[in-house]
This record gives C-alpha cells, sequence and structure tokens, in this order.
C-alpha cells in the first residue's frame, strides 16, 4: 500500500474532526504522542501494521488514509475493472478501459461512487460466503448438532414405523415405544433449540469462537499479538496475563495461551526488543540476517518478527502460520490480504507444507494469493525437528511460514497460492483437492 506525503495530514483532519486529542489516538493506537507527532507532520513514515492501528482507532478504512477518498475511488473502480475482466472474458466481451478511469471519475463522479460501492458490496458479500461455507464445511459445533439431530429423526422414523406396522404389539412394548417416541423428539427439539440459537449469534456477532485455538487469537487480537509485559526485566507470572480474559473460556484454551506465553517469554530473552529493533533497522526484515547476528534460531526470528509492537521503525505488517507433521494450522497470526483458512487444510502449494519435506533447508518464494486482486507477498518458510520425549522419543516436525509483503516481480516469478480449495477461485490448479464453490465459470 503506498504511502504518499500527505498520510500524516490525513490522520490530522480525520482526528481534529471526530475531536479526538492527539494522546488519545497516540495511546489506542500503541504509540507514544510525541511519535504521533511526527507522523501528523508527514516527518515519519506510516508502516503496515501501525497504519491498520490508527485507522481502527479513527473509524476509518486505512485506504481512506494512505490514499484519500479520491485513492479509494480508483482502487474499487479497477477492482471492479478486473472482475468485468475474468468474467467477460470467458463471454468473449471487450474489456473496460483501465486507462481512462480518471477520465471516467472526472465525467461523472456520481456514477463512479455508486459503482465503486457496488464493487465493495460484492466484496464483503463473497466474504460472508466464503466464512459460511468454511463453517458449515468443518465447524465441530455443527456437524455435532447435525449428527445429533439426524439420529434422533432416525430414532422416531424407526420408532414410529414399529408401531404403524406391528398390529398386535403387546400393551407393555407399545408403552415402551411410546416413550421411546417422547425422549428423542424431545431430545431432537433441544437440539433444533440449540443450532438455531448459534446460527443467530453467528449472524448477529460473527464471533464463534468454537476451538481453544480461536480463542487463543481473538486474546492475542485483542493484544496486537504482542506481550509487552514479557519485555520487562523481571515479567510477571504466565497466569496473571490470562487471569480474568474473557476469549479463553475454556481450560484448553488457557493451557495453549500458557504455552504460548512461555514460548514468547523465550523469544523475548533470547531477542531482546531494542537490540532486535536496532538489527532490524540496519538489515530489514532478512530473517536469515537476524538469525545469524543474534546465533538464533530461524523460528524464533519469525515469530518475533511477526509480534513486533507497532511503531518500531522498519516492523513489516507480517503475518505467520506453523504447522506440526500433519499439515494441520498450529499458530495463524493473519497478514493484510493473505487469507489464512478458519477451518481445514489450507493450500497445498505453501511454502509451508514444501518446508515439511526439506527439513532444516530454509525456503524463500514470491508468492500470489488468490481473489479478485491477487496479491502479492514474499514467504520465508523453514521446518525443524523436535523431540520433546528426549533422545529415544518421537521426532516431531514443526515448519513456519513468515509471510511479509510481497516484491514487485514478473508475473511469472510467482507462485499462484490460494487460502483453501473450498474458496479458491483458481480453477486450474495442480494441488485442488476438491471443487471450489467460487470457481471461474
Amino acid at each position: 500500500m503506498a504511502r504518499s506525503a500527505l498520510t500524516g495530514t490525513r490522520i490530522r483532519e480525520r482526528r481534529t474532526a471526530i475531536r479526538m486529542k492527539q494522546a488519545d489516538l497516540a495511546r489506542l493506537s500503541g504509540i507514544s504522542p510525541a511519535y504521533l507527532n511526527l507522523i501528523e507532520h508527514n516527518r515519519r513514515r506510516v508502516g503496515e501494521a501501525l497504519m491498520i492501528q490508527i485507522a481502527g482507532a479513527l473509524g476509518v478504512a486505512p485506504e481512506a488514509l494512505s490514499e484519500g477518498a479520491e485513492g479509494m475511488l480508483f482502487e474499487g473502480l479497477r477492482e471492479a475493472a478486473a472482475s468485468a475482466e475474468i468474467e467477460g472474458g470467458a463471454r468473449g466481451a471487450s474489456p473496460p478501459e483501465i486507462e481512462r478511469i480518471e477520465e471516467f471519475v472526472g465525467r461523472f463522479p456520481g456514477w463512479a461512487g455508486v459503482l465503486a460501492g457496488r464493487q465493495a458490496r460484492v466484496g464483503a458479500l463473497e466474504r460472508v460466503v466464503e466464512s459460511y461455507s468454511e463453517r458449515m464445511a468443518q465447524d465441530p459445533f455443527l456437524l455435532a448438532s447435525l449428527h445429533e439431530v439426524l439420529s434422533a429423526v432416525t430414532s422416531l422414523r424407526s420408532t414410529a414405523a414399529i408401531l404403524v406396522e406391528t398390529e398386535d404389539i403387546e400393551p407393555e412394548w407399545r408403552a415402551r415405544f411410546l416413550r421411546t417416541i417422547q425422549e428423542e423428539s424431545l431430545r431432537l427439539s433441544d437440539t433444533a433449540e440449540a443450532l438455531v440459537g448459534y446460527l443467530d449469534e453467528i449472524e448477529e456477532a460473527e464471533t464463534g469462537l468454537s476451538s481453544p485455538q480461536e480463542q487463543v487469537e481473538a486474546w492475542l487480537t485483542g493484544r496486537r499479538w504482542h506481550l509487552e509485559e514479557l519485555e520487562r526485566p523481571d515479567p510477571p507470572p504466565a497466569e496473571t496475563l490470562i487471569e480474568g480474559v474473557a476469549e479463553l473460556a475454556s481450560g484448553a484454551a488457557r493451557k495453549l495461551a500458557l504455552a504460548h506465553i512461555a514460548r514468547a517469554a523465550a523469544d523475548a530473552a533470547l531477542l531482546p526488543l531494542a537490540p532486535f529493533a536496532a538489527a532490524l533497522a540496519r538489515h530489514g526484515a532478512d530473517p536469515g540476517r537476524l538469525a545469524a547476528e543474534f546465533a538464533a534460531p530461524l523460528g524464533a526470528v519469525f515469530r518475533r518478527l511477526a509480534t513486533l509492537p507497532a511503531g518500531i521503525e522498519g516492523a513489516p505488517a507480517a503475518g505467520l502460520v506453523a504447522c506440526d507433521g500433519s499439515g494441520t494450522l498450529t499458530f495463524r497470526r493473519p497478514a493484510p490480504g493473505f487469507a489464512l483458512p478458519r477451518f481445514g487444510a489450507a493450500c497445498p502449494l505453501w511454502p509451508l507444507y514444501e518446508a515439511l519435506t526439506r527439513p532444516m533447508q530454509p525456503i524463500r518464494a514470491v508468492v500470489d494469493m488468490a481473489g479478485r486482486l491477487p496479491q502479492r507477498f514474499l514467504t520465508y518458510a523453514f521446518c525443524e525437528p523436535r523431540q520433546p520425549g528426549g533422545f529415544d522419543g518421537p521426532v516431531l516436525m514443526e515448519a513456519m511460514m513468515l509471510i511479509l509483503p510481497g516484491p514487485r516481480a514478473a508475473p511469472g516469478d510467482a507462485r499462484a497460492v490460494g487460502s483453501s480449495c473450498r474458496i479458491c477461485p483458481r480453477g486450474a490448479c495442480p494441488g485442488r483437492r476438491e471443487p471450489s464453490i467460487l470457481a471461474e465459470s
């Protein structure tokens, strides 16, 4: 996302328009008022992660601050044009004149706004479809509830069939069958009521924290993926960091959170924040150079880069995914624009899975994430064995993939990937496991 010289000015204008104090915006964005003052006077560049935090605090889209309203309009029209070009290519229709977008906006600003708004609406609806498709396909609560409904219906049908087809049934057995019908009817009613209530909650709030991993991710999202308490010379006990946290509703989630805190504390001790930030300013987000300077494992550098606090100069808008030897995603820190599957397996073409087949060998790859407007990312993947059971215990594999904003490159230089087969629009994909509900016609 480009940053113009007017980004700071737009931030200041928006803040003053909603009558927010500079100190309040700095606190909500996780930076100091002095640093925010430099940003507002266009004397500091705003990174991707910090831009998202500032935009959220101001209640606007990041694009409105980085590009302005006109830039958002142009971007919406380009997305609409790209979508029309994809859909019209199969019908032989003429492609839209992308080079005349500025002329169109100048002559028909109202129609341009309507078209860009409709495109944004289409994108939002597609994301809803993707979310519901994944949930309906893999949500453990829905699967268990549907199994319960089918079980109750089958029991009712078989019991009712016996009563109808058997004329001389004994009174004692008739009473038993009637009691079974009553019990199964109550079970079906209770299950259906719970299922409807669950679906209503999804539609109203779309929280659906149905697994311990999701609960931990929701907690970390609220902490902006950084536990600042662990940066202190004497960090507090891990239990105090999760005490009274509403997102960690289950015991399993709290155990996962404690394991994450222990690992994050070890990373903070191995890669202290101030020296790491200084090395980042010298080398950039090159995990190999950073690992060599600190004599640290690549995995620790990956995790540190993906969980840096806002305001660190040169900090990338990084994402991180990790998996075990089965391919199951065990950690999901999303990067802007890089869609991660909520349930089920991810795209088999991710460098993450390639790293599983090449342990201890670093992999660097540029990828294009599928979408109406494919987005480019630079990924670093690495896999290493672990032996938690000692020398004679089983060898477990752990792979990680660091996701960074991608460089400019020719289309043929990037690997085409998706989120998961179920919602990937790439029709002719060599790694496809199942048809997509969004496949191109």
